[in-house]
């Protein structure tokens, strides 16, 4: 495609997260012109606090039968790994109920399969992306470790190990503090067994990543404007966002990336998807002399620690809670008491404590496609913990659909009207 005008607008993407800016970026190679607005500005919300994990084998949904059967016992614990506020329970009540459904065989399995397609083609795509936004520097290949406090949690987790093997992601079980210490040294020897991902990526940091796609797409001609869109219109010209305080921006096409803020968006064309705030906690820590090594995941706690350029980070665990309550920075605190007890060397004192929107639906799969009402307004949103993961796949199916050419990946289980 021949390059456009600079200043000619041919697309809005809403949204200057990692995955609206990984969009807008490739539509720009691509020779659109193309603005981004957002309501705050460059990576202000959950792109900038996650853990730097690029999780390609993350690719077990949330709702399974295991987190079905404990979710009674963690869902009101307002400091559990997976908790709703009672405050926001009743309106919750319709999500979790397709959250229940989306946990049955059946749909699990076409769930992982889905899951499985879209981070096949994002890890594809990353290296390409990185080299065309010029931060293949930041990229890291450290690993993940995954450990367990008993033979039973360990067992637990085989089978989606073994779906993870069906789709070709390799990993190695390991038995024995002494041998997992050997690996990651300074965990508890409480620790019985652990899965090593070799092949889990990560990057320096979220924050300067997503900033640095955003200064190339500037210094190649994009804008970004801060401004809260409301509302989206369509006519035989294209799409007119019309934004909080009267700014209208028209184009062609106009791309949903706002992440936990898209379903408003979204209503506007007449589409209600059940879009939930995922709300995460993390602390970043200024300590450099811990040796980790890899990502640790506990899973039975539902928290991460990694190493970021800026520090470690302890964070994760999942709290229902909306986009108006104040955060609760209890489960922050909860989770750094917990990696001092996992990891007794890590420093604990001085970090910064951090909570974020996470996009989330019932079944895990973003939403990656058009309105039903016009074709002209694309979705890309509803990622969950794994924006940063499928960015740069995302980002190509986008392009895909805006040219007109087939996705890499069959589109069906990502549509918005599948709920």
């Amino acid at each position: 495609m021949a390059q456009r005008d600079k200043s000619q607008t041919d697309i809005v993407v809403v949204g200057a997260g990692i995955v609206g800016l990984s969009t807008a970026f490739l539509l720009q190679q691509q020779g659109y012109g193309v603005v981004v607005l957002d309501r705050k500005g460059p990576v202000a919300e959950a792109s900038r606090g996650n853990a730097g994990a690029f999780a390609f084998s993350d690719i077990i949904p949330l709702a399974t039968p295991d987190i079905v059967r404990k979710s009674p016992k963690w869902l009101f614990d307002p400091l559990g790994p997976l908790s709703i506020p009672p405050r926001h329970a009743l309106k919750m009540a319709p999500w979790m109920l397709r959250f229940l459904l989306a946990s049955r065989p059946r749909k699990l399995e076409r769930g992982i399969r889905a899951q499985t397609d879209l981070m096949g083609l994002s890890k594809r795509a990353l290296l390409p992306f990185l080299k065309k936004t010029g931060t293949g520097d930041m990229l890291r290949h450290k690993g993940n470790l995954q450990v367990y406090e008993s033979r039973s949690e360990f067992e637990a987790s085989l089978p989606f190990w073994d779906a993870r093997a069906r789709c070709d992601i390799p990993f190695e079980h390991i038995h024995g503090a002494f041998v997992i210490s050997d690996i990651q040294p300074g965990l508890h020897k409480r620790f019985v067994a652990a899965t090593l991902t070799p092949e889990w990526y990560s990057i320096a940091d979220p924050l300067d990543y997503a900033l640095a796609i955003a200064d190339t797409f500037r210094q190649r001609g994009g804008r970004i404007e801060i401004a809260e869109a409301k509302s989206i219109s369509v006519d035989a010209r294209g799409t007119t966002v019309e934004c909080i305080g009267g700014q209208t921006v028209s184009a062609a096409k106009t791309i949903v990336c706002a992440g936990a803020w898209s379903h408003r968006l979204a209503r506007s064309m007449g589409d209600r998807i059940p879009l939930e705030t995922e709300r995460g906690y993390n602390t970043t820590l200024p300590d450099a002399q811990f040796d980790l090594r890899m990502q640790i995941t506990f899973a039975g706690h539902g928290f991460v620690v990694s190493r970021l350029s800026s520090g470690i980070r302890v964070g994760g665990a999942v709290e229902f809670g909306g986009l108006t309550a104040p955060p609760d920075f209890r489960r922050a605190d909860l989770l750094l008491a917990k990696a001092k007890a996992f990891l007794p060397d890590l420093e604990i004192e001085g970090g910064t404590q951090w909570m974020g929107f996470r996009p989330s639906l019932p079944d895990s799969l973003p939403v990656i496609g058009s309105s039903r009402r016009s074709k002209n307004v694309l979705y890309a949103f509803g990622h969950g913990h794994l924006g940063l993961t499928q960015s740069a796949g995302t980002a190509e199916l986008i392009c895909q659909l805006v040219a007109g050419d087939d996705p890499s990946i069959d589109l069906h289980p990502f549509r918005a009207n599948r709920f």
